[in-house]
């Protein structure tokens, strides 16, 4: 607090827009914190977010209602920074930095700052090693790779929430740091008890901004959290994994913040640097050379299901694939890894790359059989078993409350295409049939093809 009082008091704010206030000042850098200090004698925190020659913007914290025009302004004369310890672990910080779940303070543990440029490329190291998450869709089709970043496009109202938490819990990685943007009470609630029932809160470090809390904190989420993830990357050598949700939310408040200013939008309202400033944030993933690794794993809704939506259109083009949830099922067509090949029959067993190409292209012909049976076309007995397969791949691979590690989920494959298919159907290598295709399913084939011989 002393410190605080020896700073330079700047009086008098010449305009209040919103949660935007702008007082006349020199020596201040962009980013920037203030400390606003209101005629009745509450305090809140800003950010300087624009510089105009000697004019200076700032986000308030928590809102610029009630602020009078005779507030006091003091410069921190830093940037925003955040606690970082190992005692961090199994806390819930807001967009702030401020804890929120009742535990004890941490006045005395370091503070890292936030933000920051991406890893020099000299440090990063080719993705090898894959994070197995036990959802069928993704480690057998779609497999995530430690330093990836990959998206969840979906729409409002899917459960892409349970997907993410889901793969919280039963991801494969040292540390989960988690930041949830614009939050619902709901949930947030059901990410702390998710993580709490699963046994991870203990590796687990949450960052929320629930959607009454002010629009400048949800902008700081990303940033705490991967501040935090590539300490604990490098320093720790953990293999980290950063849960987003919602980007869409990010980039709105973005768009929110831009108006307030007064920038010239883009396309739909959001500001040109819509792009640079998701890049920014997902170039944090990384794997560390003699270190940890990095990898996020976000949520992106798309408004009314558009793909050429400003947030996923730029982020496709960010990101190394995404993950498409529809109705409820990851979309086996819509859905693509850019690092499978780097993993898949290395990290995995050798016939995954076969299983992976026979399963999906029998879903395609299930896909189609249903379309002929839907207008009313004379079915084939191929396209029966082909009706039959889509029925039991929906049921066994595509459900997001599936839970198999890898193994058993390729076991389970071949178990499902014994049931629906003959060897000679399968169109696959034949010494991984001979070693891996169910030897009494195999068995009652070769039984029945010779008395159909015979007869």
């Amino acid at each position: 607090m002393n410190q605080i009082n020896n700073l330079v008091r700047h009086t008098r704010l010449l305009e209040i827009v919103g949660d935007l206030i702008r007082v006349r000042a020199l020596g201040v850098a962009f980013g920037d914190l203030a400390m606003i200090e209101n005629i009745d004698g509450d305090q809140s925190l800003a950010k300087v977010v624009n510089l105009d020659r000697d004019i200076v913007s700032l986000q308030v914290f928590a809102g610029g209602k009630g602020l009078s025009t005779d507030a006091k302004v003091i410069f921190l004369g830093r940037a925003l920074d955040v606690v970082y310890s190992d005692n961090i672990l199994g806390r819930i910080f807001r967009g702030s930095g401020e804890a929120i779940d009742g535990g004890p303070e941490l006045p005395t543990d370091p503070r890292i700052p936030v933000g920051g440029p991406t890893v020099n490329p000299v440090m990063r190291v080719m993705p090898s090693r894959m994070i197995e998450t036990k959802v069928p869709m993704i480690d057998l089709f779609n497999c995530l790779v430690e330093s990836q970043k990959i998206p969840i496009f979906s729409v409002a109202g899917e459960p892409f929430n349970q997907l993410l938490a889901r793969i919280g819990f039963q991801a494969n990685a040292d540390v989960v740091v988690f930041g949830g943007m614009g939050l619902i009470f709901d949930d947030y609630h059901f990410f702390r008890t998710a993580f709490e029932n699963h046994g991870v809160f203990h590796r687990t470090v949450m960052f929320v901004n629930q959607a009454s809390d002010p629009l400048v904190e949800r902008m700081l989420v990303p940033d705490m959290a991967l501040a935090v993830a590539e300490k604990m990357a490098v320093e720790g050598k953990k293999r980290v994994l950063v849960l987003l949700t919602d980007m869409t939310a990010y980039a709105d408040a973005m768009k929110e913040l831009g108006v307030a200013q007064e920038l010239i939008p883009a396309v739909r309202g959001y500001m040109g640097d819509l792009y640079t400033q998701l890049a920014s944030r997902y170039e944090k993933a990384c794997d560390f050379k003699g270190a940890g690794s990095v990898t996020i794993l976000s949520v992106t809704t798309m408004p009314g299901d558009d793909v050429t939506h400003p947030v996923p259109d730029n982020t496709g083009y960010i990101t190394e694939g995404q993950f498409y949830l529809h109705n409820g099922f990851i979309d086996p067509f819509g859905s693509l890894s850019r690092l499978k090949q780097h993993v898949v029959g290395k990290a995995t067993r050798e016939d995954h790359s076969q299983i992976m190409n026979a399963m999906i292209r029998f879903y395609s012909g299930a896909v189609e059989a249903q379309k002929k049976q839907a207008m009313a076309f004379e079915l084939s007995p191929f396209d029966e078993k082909l009706l039959k397969f889509g029925r039991l791949f929906k049921e066994r691979f595509m459900d997001i409350d599936v839970s198999l590690p890898v193994i058993e989920a390729l076991d389970l494959c071949w178990l499902t295409l014994s049931e629906c298919f003959d060897p000679k159907e399968l169109l696959m290598k034949q010494n991984l049939i001979d070693k891996y295709f169910p030897k009494s399913a195999h068995s009652e084939a070769e039984e029945g093809e010779t008395v159909a011989q015979v007869a």
